[in-house]
């Protein structure tokens, strides 16, 4: 269950983030077997007000390029596993359903895949998210809770499943944050500064153009990794909106694996946990 709830809740994309704009660089460094994982993240969404109501619609890009390193023979050839690109075009549309709620919703077109030929059908994907949305930014103890359902084609899964997130500031200096993909428990040092403990899921699962034939025979045409990972961070606060962060942590699990197309798991080519340091700059909407 974990790797799906990985697959699902990782892959949702920029739909879900809060970020108007973020650049990041993930480095996973090379492990007992011989892997090395390199991620660059770009992302940007533009919310366009539609009316005095307040409604959103919500318009956005993420890409997303893993940069892959193998130092140890595999037993099949690796020339078209080195590097995998992920690009998400988001359409989404935020309401006011009462005078407490926000309803959400994102539609997410998504190609992902070693892109060796061009673009096939099997590189798209997609991904939706319906989500009721309450928050309470000016209480005196500050608090937002996001309720929905979310559906992802590639979790073999052919049912949505629940997306929950509950924030609390419940001190001037401490708020955490329980949920899926991510939970966070964090110190707000003064307006600059922050450190956080966080559990979250990431990873990937993209499409290999050209199918690569295994020792056993069998077939791999999809690759994918799901960590869970606990870390540590700093943020510093350019402006109330805008940050730099860094954080470094080690995956608790992790599984990295060729699949078939039934997305059934054919070859493991990682399950030995890891180092995780990931930095960047975002501007975000809280």
């Amino acid at each position: 269950m974990l790797v799906s709830l990985a697959i699902l809740y990782c892959h949702i994309g920029s739909g879900q983030s809060t970020d108007v704009f973020r650049i990041d660089y993930l480095n996973i460094p090379e492990n007992d077997q011989g892997i090395k994982t390199q991620r660059y993240k770009l992302l940007f969404n533009l919310p366009i007000q539609l009316n005095q109501k307040k409604d959103y619609l919500i318009t956005g890009l993420e890409y997303n390029r893993f940069d892959m390193d193998y130092s140890q023979n595999l037993p099949f050839d690796k020339s078209e596993l080195i590097r995998f690109h992920v690009i998400d075009l988001n359409l989404g549309l935020i309401t006011k359903w009462n005078e407490n709620w926000n309803l959400v919703t994102i539609l997410t077109p998504r190609m992902a895949s070693n892109f060796i030929t061009g673009t096939i059908t099997d590189d798209f994907f997609l991904n939706a998210t319906a989500a009721f949305w309450k928050e309470k930014p000016n209480a005196d103890r500050p608090y937002r809770i996001v309720l929905g359902l979310t559906y992802n084609s590639t979790t073999g899964l052919p049912v949505p499943l629940p997306l929950i997130n509950y924030y609390r500031k419940f001190h001037p200096k401490w708020s955490y944050t329980l949920g899926i993909p991510r939970s966070n428990f964090k110190h707000h040092i003064n307006e600059k500064h922050s450190l956080e403990m966080a559990l979250f899921l990431d990873g990937y699962f993209i499409n290999i153009q050209n199918n690569i034939a295994l020792p056993n025979d069998q077939v791999a045409s999809k690759i994918s990794l799901t960590a869970l990972v606990a870390s540590v961070g700093y943020q510093y606060n350019v402006t109330k909106n805008m940050s730099l962060f860094l954080m470094a942590g080690r995956s608790i699990e992790q599984e990295g694996k060729l699949r078939d197309d039934d997305e059934d798991d054919v070859f493991s080519l990682n399950d030995e946990a890891n180092f995780y340091i990931r930095t960047g700059f975002k501007i975000g909407i809280f």
